[in-house]
């Protein structure tokens, strides 16, 4: 049971401290310093006797966030990893990733800053890798059954885990050439180093899992030969339909995609042979005038990337105004706070542009050169231009980070058949069961963009529906349905 005082104790929240910005800027690491067990073992404590402990339900995964933070507290870090692992395949993503809608909920949050959840959990696990402790699980017994993953982000990594401990042969399908989907070549190294990533996949070979790069599912495996070659199938290869903006000048050159300039700055880590003779891979900022169009999280990781890069300049454009410092009425507790956010990047340099639309790029010699924008006000929910707040802006490199509208189509949710539902997402029943019968679907692929989090939660409860498909019964847990949480 936590300290029923220690909240009383111990007053003020405490993260880790970020690297001085001139420091970090020269290398690709983590932006955190370390952070110590016995501050943090202090923030655990702070963690409520509540009664009822609204943080399970601000988290996806139902993570054992009070029984985890007592384990800590009282040192029992062994434990604390066995409680977290329960709920969570991959603490280490999440805990880095997340934007913890579970501290959002957190009871001590009414009127204090929450409890450093977020921060707990990393260290639980980070500490578990450190003392040896995560280590293979196989399977006591194989089934003789056989399940396809298509997709090796998030949700499917989930999802083949799950099984493989069920006892299923599992096959992970993955088009690039590494596994790990947006966690390999969609978050910069400075979020993520993916040496976490790596340690985590050789768990799970150990495990039996096996894993196939470079497999464009739909074109060189044709969905009839996924069908007839496995006993089901896992759909969760994300929503990668990047959201764009068709106005004048669209076709100029320097004008990308944040997923075409993302994934060249991970494989230069990655130590791909992809540079120019200055070391710089085929799209860069360095030396530009960068404008990013986008303010959310993907915005975030290209204004970092563009710093290290050494952009000339950087503006991160957003539509929507400046949310509020404190928590915004519209978004009362335990609901996940809309905020005025600072990330790292953010903390780097760069100018933060609110309330504000582009309507045409401008160029020269076929190549883009600035673009025009101009204010806009919320109106009887519609963006209006504000007359007379018209400027123009340099630009030698402009990044479309808007999120993405749903699944590809063509290919393979085509060629299997399984019927698409208004959002353009691919339809599910509570089971995670599409149309097409053994063909299951998790992630953002049935979801819509989400986040990591409901990413793994739905691959550990599509997991847990296809067992019971394929055994008549489960004993893998299965913490959400579809049907229980509102699409974003």
């Amino acid at each position: 049971m936590p300290d029923p005082r220690g909240f009383l104790k111990i007053t003020h929240r405490e993260t880790p401290h970020r690297r001085p910005v001139d420091l970090r800027l020269r290398d690709w690491n983590e932006v955190y310093e370390d952070f110590s067990k016995d501050v943090l073992t202090e923030q655990a404590s702070r963690c409520m006797d509540c009664g009822i402990p609204f943080c399970h339900n601000g988290c996806p995964l139902g993570n054992l966030i009070p029984e985890w933070n007592d384990l800590v507290r009282t040192g029992r870090w062994n434990d604390a990893i066995e409680r977290l692992h329960a709920t969570n395949n991959f603490p280490e993503f999440t805990g880095r990733l997340c934007p913890a809608p579970c501290e959002g909920s957190c009871v001590l949050g009414i009127n204090q800053d929450p409890v450093t959840i977020k921060q707990v959990e990393v260290e639980i696990i980070d500490n578990a890798f450190a003392e040896g402790w995560v280590v293979p699980l196989p399977p006591d017994r194989l089934t003789g059954k056989s399940v396809a993953v298509v997709g090796s982000g998030p949700a499917g990594l989930a999802a083949a885990q799950q099984l493989t401990r069920a006892g299923h042969a599992v096959t992970v399908f993955e088009r690039d050439d590494r596994i790990g989907g947006l966690l390999r070549y969609g978050i910069p190294e400075f979020k993520m180093e993916k040496r976490h990533v790596d340690r985590r996949l050789e768990q799970m070979r150990a495990e039996g899992t096996e894993f196939r790069t470079g497999v464009n599912v739909g074109v060189d495996v044709t969905a009839a030969q996924l069908r007839s070659q496995f006993d089901a199938v896992v759909l969760a290869g994300g929503a990668t339909e990047r959201r764009d903006l068709p106005i004048p000048g669209r076709e100029l050159d320097g004008i990308h995609q944040a997923m075409e300039y993302l994934p060249w700055a991970n494989r230069v880590q990655l130590g791909d042979p992809v540079t120019d003779a200055d070391g710089q891979p085929p799209i860069t900022a360095k030396g530009k005038n960068v404008i990013i169009i986008g303010g959310g999280d993907t915005g975030a990781d290209c204004l970092g990337t563009a710093h290290r890069q050494g952009a000339a300049s950087v503006h991160q454009f957003e539509i929507m105004p400046r949310p509020p410092a404190d928590r915004s009425p519209s978004t009362p507790w335990p609901t996940y706070p809309l905020m005025f956010r600072v990330t790292s990047a953010h903390e780097e340099g760069g100018e933060r542009v609110y309330s504000v639309n582009t309507e045409q790029f401008v160029g020269e010699n076929g190549r883009v050169t600035g673009l025009r924008a101009h204010e806009v006000a919320m109106k009887a929910g519609k963006f209006e231009k504000v007359e007379g707040t018209g400027f123009e802006l340099d630009a030698d490199l402009v990044l479309l980070a808007m999120g993405f509208t749903g699944p590809e189509r063509p290919g393979l949710l085509t060629d299997l058949g399984v019927e698409i539902n208004e959002r353009g997402n691919v339809a599910r029943d509570a089971k995670f069961a599409t149309s097409v019968p053994g063909v299951y679907v998790a992630g953002d692929m049935g979801r819509g963009q989400s986040l990591i989090v409901w990413a793994i939660a739905e691959g550990r409860a599509a997991a847990a529906a296809v067992d019971r498909h394929l055994m008549g019964r489960t004993a893998l847990p299965a913490p959400i349905k579809p049907t229980a949480v509102p699409q974003r």
